[in-house]
C-alpha cells in the first residue's frame, strides 16, 4: 500500500506519494508521484479539490496507540518472523477480536497495513503465525519482553502477586482439558489452567504459564517457581491465596531469597491455636483496627512457623462478613428446613444441621458459625499490621488481570482445540493484557482507564482520498476532539504529530 511522505526542503514542506518495497532483506520508499505541499499545517493539493474523492476510511486512532506502546518495547522484534501478524492479533483482541477467520477482513477496515507494513493478511498467515509461537520457548520469550518492560518503564523489583484461574473450551479434544468446575460454579466443562503472575504496584504482568484444568493451584505455583529462578529478580514480596498456599512452597519462595505473604486455610491445628484468644471475649479492640477502603478489620498477630519457614500468623476479622454469613445461613436453613418438611430435596451440605425430625441441631450450627468473619493471613516479611491486611485483600491487580483476561481480550471460551494453538491463544490474550497495562501506566495522570481511551480513540480515523484524473492517493486523519488529543499526549506527545 503506498502512503504520503512529508520531506522539508528550504522552509517548504513537500509532499509525495511513496510504496514500501522489500529490497535485499531491507524495507526501501519508492518514489510514486508528487501530491503538493503543506503551508499553515494545511495540505494544498497539486490539483483541484474539486476532483479528490473519499477512497476508503480506516479504524486509526486505538490502533496508534496500541502500536506505539507495542513499539516501544520492541514487541515485534521480539516474536520473531511473524511478529507483525501476531502484533494484528493482539490488536484485535483488545479492540474487537471475533475469531481467525473474521481476522482478514477486520483487518481490512483498519490501518494496520500502513502501521504494521503488512499486506494482504489471510487466515493461512495467521495460523502460521500462531504455529510459530510453538517453535520458540515460551519461557525465554516472556523473560525477553518483560526485561524490555522493566527496562522501559523503570520497574522497582518490589513483589509479584500471583494467582490461578481457569477458563474453558470448546470441543473435547484438547489433551489439555479436563472436565470440572469453573471459578463460575459451572460443572462439566473442559477446563485449563492459567497461572499468572503481575507486578505488585502497577499490575504489569511478568509471567504466565497454561495447565491441565485438574493441577491444583498449589501444583501450578510449583512450576511458576520453578520458572521464575532464571528471571534474576534479586528479591521482594510474593503474594498469593491461601487454595495456592503449602509448606513446601513457603520453602521454594524463601529459598529464591524472596518473602512470603499468603493466606492460610483453617484448619483444627490453626482452630485450636486461636480458640484460647476467642474465648478471651472481644476480638475488636480499638489499637486492633485496621481500615481498608470500606471494610473494618480487626487484626492480631503471633509469631509463627508453617515447614519451618518463620513469620508472622494474622487472624484478621471482619464484623460486618460474620453478620452477612450467619444471616444468609439462616436464610439457607429456614429454606432448607421448609423444605424437608414438604419432603422435598434441599441444598447438599445442608444435612448435618437437621436431625431427624427435621429440627435444626444448634450444636452443629454453632460449629459453623465459630470461625465466620475470620482468615489467616500469613508473612515472612515483618510488616505493619495496616500494610498486611492491604497488601493482602487489597491485591485486585491479578484478579483485574484475569477479568481483562477473560473479558476485554477475549480468552473466553477458547474455540482451537489443537495443543499448540490452545497455548498460543492464551499467549496472545496474554500480549493483548500486556500492552493494556502498560496503557493504564501511560494513562495514570488522566485519571482514564485504557478501556475508556481506546473506546474515545474508535472515532479518530485515517481517511484516505483519491483524485481520479491525477491517480494520486492522499489521506488525513479526521479532527481530534480534546479528550482525543489528551489520551494522545499522556501516551506521547510525538503521536500529534501522527494526526496531522
Amino acid at each position: 500500500m503506498s502512503f504520503i511522505r512529508r520531506h522539508r526542503v528550504g522552509g517548504r514542506i513537500y509532499l509525495e506519494e511513496v510504496e514500501s518495497k522489500r529490497v535485499k532483506g531491507k524495507v526501501v520508499q519508492q518514489h510514486l508521484r508528487y501530491i503538493g505541499k503543506e503551508a499553515d499545517g494545511k495540505t494544498i493539493l497539486s490539483a483541484s479539490i474539486s476532483n479528490v474523492e473519499v477512497d476508503q476510511v480506516k479504524l486509526y486512532g486505538p490502533l496508534l496507540v496500541l502500536h506505539h506502546m507495542a513499539t516501544e518495547i520492541g514487541l515485534a522484534e521480539i516474536l520473531g518472523a511473524y511478529g507483525r501478524e501476531i502484533l494484528s492479533l493482539v490488536y484485535a483482541h483488545c479492540l474487537d477480536y471475533r475469531s481467525i477467520n473474521q481476522m482478514p477482513a477486520w483487518f481490512e477496515r483498519t490501518d494496520l497495513a500502513l502501521l504494521l507494513n503488512l499486506e494482504g493478511l489471510t487466515e493461512k498467515r495467521l495460523l502460521n503465525a500462531l504455529d510459530s509461537l510453538e517453535t520458540q520457548d515460551p519461557e525465554a520469550l516472556q523473560r525477553r519482553i518483560f526485561e524490555s518492560v522493566r527496562k522501559v518503564y523503570a520497574l522497582e523489583n518490589s513483589g509479584v502477586i500471583y494467582d490461578v484461574t481457569n477458563t474453558y473450551l470448546y470441543g473435547k479434544k484438547c489433551p489439555l482439558a479436563k472436565r470440572g468446575k469453573d471459578k463460575e460454579g459451572v460443572l462439566g466443562r473442559p477446563l485449563i489452567q492459567i497461572g499468572l503472575g503481575v507486578t505488585m504496584e502497577e499490575g504489569i504482568p511478568i509471567f504466565h504459564k497454561v495447565f491441565d484444568g485438574n493441577i491444583h493451584d498449589s501444583r501450578t505455583f510449583q512450576d511458576m517457581i520453578t520458572s521464575f529462578r532464571p528471571y534474576g529478580i534479586r528479591s521482594g514480596l510474593m503474594i498469593y491465596d491461601r487454595g495456592i498456599t503449602s509448606g513446601q512452597n513457603l520453602v521454594d519462595v524463601k529459598a529464591l531469597h524472596w518473602d512470603t505473604l499468603c493466606g492460610v486455610a483453617f484448619n483444627e491445628a490453626l482452630k485450636k491455636l486461636w480458640r484460647p484468644y476467642l474465648a478471651q471475649g472481644s476480638q475488636t479492640p480499638l489499637e486492633n483496627r485496621v481500615r481498608l477502603n470500606q471494610t473494618i478489620f480487626y487484626v492480631t498477630v503471633k509469631p509463627y512457623a508453617i515447614e519451618k519457614v518463620r513469620g508472622i500468623l494474622a487472624l484478621c476479622f471482619n464484623e460486618q462478613q460474620r453478620r452477612d454469613l450467619k444471616e444468609s445461613r439462616y436464610d439457607e436453613l429456614t429454606h432448607a428446613q421448609s423444605l424437608l418438611k414438604a419432603h422435598k430435596a434441599i441444598k447438599a451440605g445442608l444435612e448435618k444441621f437437621f436431625d431427624k425430625h427435621n429440627d435444626i441441631l444448634s450444636m452443629a450450627l454453632k460449629e459453623a458459625e465459630e470461625f465466620d468473619g475470620y482468615s489467616l493471613v500469613f508473612s515472612t516479611l515483618r510488616l505493619p499490621k495496616d500494610q498486611m491486611v492491604r497488601l493482602y485483600f487489597d491485591k485486585d491487580l491479578v484478579e483485574k488481570a484475569f477479568r481483562s483476561l477473560k473479558g476485554i481480550a477475549t480468552l473466553r471460551p477458547i474455540r482451537h482445540w489443537l495443543y499448540n494453538r490452545v497455548i498460543a491463544h492464551v499467549f496472545i490474550c496474554y500480549l493483548a493484557y500486556l500492552l493494556l497495562s502498560l496503557l493504564k501506566v501511560r494513562l495514570q495522570k488522566v485519571h482514564m482507564s485504557p478501556q475508556e481511551a481506546l473506546r474515545e480513540l474508535d472515532t479518530m480515523y485515517k481517511v484516505y482520498l483519491r483524485d481520479p484524473k491525477k491517480g494520486f492517493k492522499i489521506s488525513r486523519v479526521v479532527t481530534l476532539t480534546k479528550k482525543q488529543e489528551t489520551i494522545l499526549k499522556a501516551v506521547n506527545k510525538k503521536l500529534l504529530a501522527c494526526s496531522g
